[in-house]
C-alpha cells in the first residue's frame, strides 16, 4: 500500500501515545496499529536493532546458492542504478520468504560494519514492526515512516518494502530505506521499488517457466538443437549435449566452445539441417550424420524459424536415435519382464535347486538353454532369468519359433529390408541391449539355425532382403520341450548353434517329481487371478489340496492352471473344495444352463456379473454368452 507523506511529529506522538498509554490514535494505520501491539506483546526490544537470530556463513552461502537467479538478476539491476543510491544515500535489502537477509546494496543507516545485516532474521518477533513485515504479511507494497516503525534505531529514516510474488506465493521482499526524504520526492522511491518488484517478478517467472521447459526437454529420449546459421549451436539438451561430446573437434572441450556443425558434419550441406536454413522443413526422416569419430542415423526432424521480415533466423532440430527408438518401441509393446525368480513357487528339493541354479547363471552374460517338459514354466523362469541379469533394464522379446513358417520367421527375427517405408527391424535387432527368449527353438528350420549362429558368433545381422551388416547386442534364452543334445547328435540340429547357446543348461523338473508343491502352486494361482479380476482371494481346502497332489499333471503347470482357473470361477464361497475341482478327463460343467434360466443365474452370479469370467467357465465364447443374456433378460456387465 502506497500512502501520502505524513506529519512526522504528529507520527511520533502517536507512537508515544501507544507506547506510553497503550492507545492506538484512530490516525494510525490499522496494519501499523495491529503490528505495534503484536510486538508489545512478543516483548520485542524496541530501543537498539538487535540480530539475534542469524543464520551461519555455511547456511546463507546454501541459500544464496539456492536462489541465485534472483540474486544475480538484482546484482545486475543494482549496477545500472547505484550512482543514484550513492546520490540520494539509499540502501536495499534482499529477503528471502523467511526474511533472511541475502544480500544488501549499500549500507544501511543504522549498519555498524560491512555484511553485519547479511544472514540476519528481519521477521516481526525480531525487529517489531517494519515495512518488511507488513509487506510479508499483506502481500502488497507497503512504505511506512521512520516514527512508525517499532526500533527507536531505526525511525530516523523511511522505508519501502515490496513482496515479489511467484505463482501466487511470496518468494522474496525487497526493501529500500532512505533518510534524506527532503531531496528525494517519496514518489521517486516508491516508483523504484514497484519498478524492481515488476521487472524481478518477471523475470523470476520467466526463469521457472524455462527451468521446466529445460526440465521436460531433458527427460524426453530426444535431441533437441537450436542451431543459428552457419551451424553453430546455441542450445542443446541433456540428450543433444551428450550427443554433441562425441563429435566436438579435439581440444575445443578445453576452450568451452560449442562445436559448429558446418565444421564437424562431413555431409552437413547434405543434411536437412542444411536445407532447413533454404526454408525447407523436414519431418521424421531417417538421417545419416558422418563425422570424423562417428556415424549417426537418427529419425529427425527440422523447423525453420523466421524473423518478422521472412528470412530464416534459426532452425530447431529433434532428432531420436534410432537405437533408442527401437529400444523405445520394445518397452512400448510391452517387452518387458513380468516376473522374478522369487515369484515362482516351489519348497521341493529339485525345485531349488534349480532355482538356485538359474539365479547364479544369470548374473553372467552368456546365453542359456532352459529345457523341460511344456507347460513347466520356462517362459516364466525365462522372464526371472532376465529381470535378475544386468539386462534387467533392457526389453524382453519371446519369439515362439514353431507358431510361424519358416519365411515368416525370417523376417520376425532379422528384420526385413529395403526402402524407409519397406524395411523393418527385427526382433533380434529390437532386443538389443536385453534378451531374447525363443521358445520351441528345435522347430527353428537348418538354414534359420545357421544364419542365427553366425549372428551371435559374430555380433551383426542383415536384414532379409539386403546386404548391409547392423550390429547387435543381444542375450539369447531358448527353451527346448526335448534334449536338444540328442537332435544334434542325430544331424537334425546345428551343432554351432548348441554350442553357442548351451554354455549353460538349466532343466526345468516336470510337476510329477515336485509333487509337493502343487498345492503352493495351486494357492499361487488363485492369488494371481483374484489380483487380476479383482476378487477376493479363495483358499484350497485339504481335500481340494489331496484331490490335485494325487494327480501325475502330465500338462505341469500350465494344466493346473486350466484347472484351478475353473474351479476358482466355479467357487461361489470363499473356499475351493474337492467337488469344485473337475480334474483333465473327468465330465465338464452341466449344460442345464442352456436350457434352465436358474442354472444360469447361478453362474452368472458365480462370476461376478462379468462375461469374461464366465464365457471362461463355462467354456463357451462371449458371444454365446451375449445370446443367452438377452433370452434370460439380464444385463451384461
Amino acid at each position: 500500500m502506497i500512502r501520502e507523506r505524513r506529519n512526522k511529529a504528529k507520527l511520533e506522538q502517536y507512537y508515544d501515545k501507544f507506547i506510553n498509554e497503550g492507545v492506538i490514535d484512530p490516525n494510525v494505520h490499522p496494519w501499523i496499529g495491529e503490528s505495534w501491539q503484536r510486538s508489545k506483546d512478543l516483548g520485542v526490544e524496541r530501543d537498539t536493532f538487535r540480530l539475534d537470530v542469524k543464520l551461519s556463513r555455511d547456511e546463507l552461502s546454501k541459500r544464496c546458492e539456492r536462489y541465485t537467479p534472483a540474486i544475480s538478476f538484482l546484482d545486475g539491476l543494482y549496477d545500472e542504478i547505484k550512482e543514484h543510491f550513492t546520490t540520494y544515500n539509499l540502501s536495499m535489502l534482499l529477503m528471502d520468504q523467511d526474511l533472511y537477509v541475502l544480500k544488501n546494496y549499500a549500507m544501511p543507516f543504522y549498519q555498524k560494519t560491512a555484511g553485519e545485516l547479511e544472514g540476519a532474521r528481519m521477521q516481526e518477533e525480531d525487529i517489531g514492526t517494519s515495512s518488511v513485515g507488513i509487506a510479508h504479511r499483506s502481500k502488497v507494497p507497503f512504505l511506512m515512516f521512520g516514527p512508525e516503525m517499532w526500533i527507536k534505531d531505526c525511525q530516523n529514516g523511511d522505508a519501502c518494502s515490496a513482496p515479489i510474488i511467484v505463482d501466487n506465493q511470496v518468494k522474496f521482499v525487497i526493501t529500500v530505506v532512505s533518510i534524506q526524504q527532503e531531496e528525494l520526492p517519496y514518489s521517486a522511491m516508491v516508483a523504484m521499488v514497484l519498478s524492481i518488484k515488476y521487472a524481478m517478478e518477471q523475470h523470476l517467472t520467466m526463469v521457472a517457466s524455462l527451468n521446466a521447459k529445460h526440465t521436460i526437454l531433458d527427460a524426453v529420449p530426444l535431441a533437441v538443437y537450436h542451431i543459428l546459421p552457419g551451424g553453430e549451436v546455441a542450445y542443446a539438451n541433456k540428450l543433444g549435449n551428450s550427443r554433441l561430446s562425441g563429435i566436438v573437434p579435439p581440444g575445443s572441450e578445453d576452450k568451452g566452445e560449442g562445436p559448429n556443425l558446418s565444421d564437424v558434419l562431413l555431409n552437413y550441406r547434405h543434411t536437412p539441417i542444411y536445407k532447413g536454413f533454404l526454408g525447407v522443413p523436414s519431418y521424421n526422416r531417417e538421417v545419416t550424420w558422418i563425422t570424423p569419430r562417428k556415424t549417426y542415423e537418427d529419425i529427425t526432424t527440422v523447423v525453420p524459424l523466421s524473423g518478422d521480415d521472412g528470412d530464416v533466423e534459426s532452425i530447431v532440430a529433434v532428432s531420436l536415435p534410432i537405437e533408442d527408438l527401437r529400444t523405445l518401441v520394445a518397452h512400448t509393446a510391452g517387452y518387458t519382464a513380468r516376473y522374478s525368480l522369487s515369484s515362482m513357487v516351489g519348497a521341493s528339493q529339485v525345485f531349488t535347486t534349480m532355482q538356485d541354479k538359474a539365479s547364479r547363471t544369470a548374473r553372467h552374460d552368456y546365453h542359456f538353454l532352459l529345457q523341460g517338459e511344456p507347460g513347466t514354466g520356462k517362459q516364466r523362469l525365462a522372464h526371472g532369468i532376465h529381470q535378475a541379469s544386468s539386462r534387467a533394464a533392457g526389453p524382453l522379446i519371446a519369439v515362439k519359433c514353431g507358431d510361424l513358417p519358416p519365411e515368416i520367421l525370417e523376417v520376425e527375427l532379422f528384420g526385413r529390408g529395403g526402402s524407409e517405408a519397406e524395411g523393418r527391424p527385427g526382433k533380434l535387432e529390437l532386443a538389443s541391449g536385453g534378451t531374447l527368449f525363443l521358445d520351441e527353438i528345435e522347430k527353428l528350420s537348418a538354414v534359420l539355425q545357421d544364419k542365427l549362429a553366425e549372428a551371435l558368433e559374430g555380433g551383426k545381422l542383415s536384414r532379409a532382403g539386403e546386404n548391409v551388416h547392423r550390429p547387435i547386442d543381444v542375450r539369447i534364452i531358448a527353451a527346448c520341450d526335448t534334449d536338444l543334445k540328442r537332435l544334434v547328435e542325430k544331424g537334425v540340429f546345428s551343432a554351432g548353434l548348441y554350442e553357442l547357446i548351451s554354455r549353460s543348461v538349466v532343466r526345468v523338473p516336470p510337476l510329477r517329481v515336485r509333487r509337493e508343491d502343487v498345492p503352493g502352486l495351486a494357492a499361487h494361482i488363485v492369488e494371481e487371478l483374484a489380483a487380476l479380476h479383482g476378487l477376493p482371494i479363495k483358499q484350497l481346502s485339504p481335500e481340494a489340496a489331496d484331490v490335485i497332489m494325487g494327480y501325475d499333471w502330465p500338462g505341469n503347470i500350465k494344466q493346473l492352471q486350466g484347472v484351478i482357473e475353473q474351479a476358482f470361477f466355479r467357487t461361489t464361497g470363499d473356499t475351493i473344495t474337492a467337488n469344485d475341482i473337475a480334474m483333465p478327463g473327468e465330465q465338464g460343467l452341466s449344460k442345464a444352463w442352456k436350457e434352465d434360466k436358474e442354472a444360469f443365474v447361478e453362474a452368472w452370479k458365480a462370476a461376478g456379473g462379468n462375461i469374461s469370467r464366465l464365457a471362461n467357465m463355462l467354456d463357451v465364447s462371449r458371444v454365446t454368452l451375449y445370446r443367452y443374456l438377452k433370452k434370460y433378460g439380464l444385463d451384461k456387465e
